[in-house]
């Protein structure tokens, strides 16, 4: 399962965000290291299912559909609020930072409010300039992989020279285990240069600029402009966007305003889907909830066009980690699994992936006897090199 990293400052409502992303109950407080072991959960990304298209009543098993909308799961890891320095350890940062080890993208929660400082303690809404946040997490995740890669680099350097080992195998050897692909620490070096270089004439100076540039390509981050109901917050988000224009998405977020509607739709108050707009009355809410929701509606849904958790959700899945929804299904014809069960599976899969990598996901029996596969929809011939889109629904065929 596709793992997304939740980070941020201590008293961001990072917690409130993975609380409501997944109805699991967590410690939620005003004060840092309310979370001391990362939490981990099960949240989904939203996107539009083929059922209606191909005019079937889907019967999802590893995943759920709501009017026509399929929400596939993804795992999310609520990692402690980082401090300055969190990178030395500071606050117990290293642990915190090596439970981002595999998460290919990240979440970076901020206080668009201003409202609390560097350290995530509560100040005058305002008072902290939110960009500051930005820049800190991006130090500490850089000198995090710095000193990982730094602290034994002169016998790693040696090593490669005398044995004349190719610098970006052997890296890629060291960096594997954090979620880094080969072509990813090959292109990075090749932009700075530093192939043509000996390792071991390599300044620190460099080597900090190659782990910057690997995670800048290789660890996405989403903004998740938290607080937004709070008043002076839009003006925050507005410089945000325009001051980290072209570096990354900022989406303006109220975490707490999403979980109380998903409660509310938990408990019949109301009905409300993820990522919508608007909810509807079906229940008998009391005052304060009723007072509640018109806050929520007024302050979040008319103002911002929903809570914007579901969207950081989708963007850091499908626009920055590449990853599409595919069908595998048994029966091209009645699109089912050998029980009969309508488009009952959904895979997350990378953006690239074939048909024979599908199969090979799905089980590795189906990749080893793979004979083709069949668009499910068109029913045309597959070929295994064949590149999937999202949303194609597809057979995989074996050889006997």
């Amino acid at each position: 399962m596709l793992q997304v990293g939740l980070v941020g400052k201590p008293n961001t409502g990072k917690s409130t965000f993975f609380a409501a992303a997944t109805l699991v109950d967590v410690k939620i407080a005003p004060y840092p290291f309310t979370t001391i072991a990362p939490n981990v959960g099960v949240g989904y990304v939203k996107f539009r299912c083929v059922c209606r298209d191909l005019d079937v009543r889907d019967q999802p098993r590893n995943s759920f559909c709501v009017n026509g909308w399929r929400f596939a799961p993804i795992e999310l890891i609520d990692v402690a609020g980082l401090v300055p320095d969190a990178w030395k350890g500071r606050g117990l940062g290293n642990r915190f930072l090596d439970s981002l080890r595999q998460a290919p993208v990240l979440v970076h929660v901020v206080d668009a409010s201003g409202s609390t400082d560097i350290e995530g303690r509560p100040v005058k809404p305002g008072e902290h300039d939110p960009l500051e946040d930005v820049r800190f997490l991006e130090r500490e995740i850089d000198m995090w992989l710095f000193q990982l890669l730094r602290k034994d680099w002169d016998r790693l350097a040696r090593g490669i020279e005398v044995r004349g080992h190719d610098v970006s195998k052997e890296l890629y050897k060291r960096l594997s285990g954090l979620g880094f692909r080969e072509k990813d620490i090959k292109d990075s070096l090749e932009k700075l240069g530093l192939t043509a270089k000996k390792p071991s004439s390599w300044s620190d100076e460099e080597i900090l600029s190659f782990v910057r540039l690997l995670r800048q390509g290789s660890k996405p981050i989403v903004i998740a402009a938290n607080k937004a109901d709070i008043p002076i917050a839009e003006d925050n988000i507005k410089r945000l966007r325009e001051e980290l224009k072209g570096e990354y998405r900022v989406i303006p977020t109220s975490a707490e305003a999403e979980l109380a509607l998903r409660k509310a739709a938990k408990l019949g108050i109301i009905k409300y889907l993820p990522g919508e707009s608007t909810f509807e009355i079906v229940g008998t809410p009391t005052s304060s909830q009723r007072k509640g929701l018109q806050y929520v509606e007024e302050n979040v849904l008319r103002k911002w066009g929903s809570t914007g958790v579901q969207e950081v959700l989708n963007v850091a899945v499908f626009d920055l980690a590449h990853m599409i929804a595919v069908y595998p299904v048994e029966n091209e014809n009645k699109f089912t699994d050998h029980e009969g069960r309508v488009l009952p599976d959904v895979f997350l899969v990378p953006r690239g992936t074939t048909a024979k990598e599908l199969a090979y996901r799905v089980h590795s029996e189906l990749g080893e006897k793979f004979a083709f596969g069949i668009d499910a929809v068109s029913k045309k011939r597959l070929s295994a090199s064949y590149m999937l889109k999202h949303r194609d629904v597809v057979k995989i065929v074996i050889s006997r």
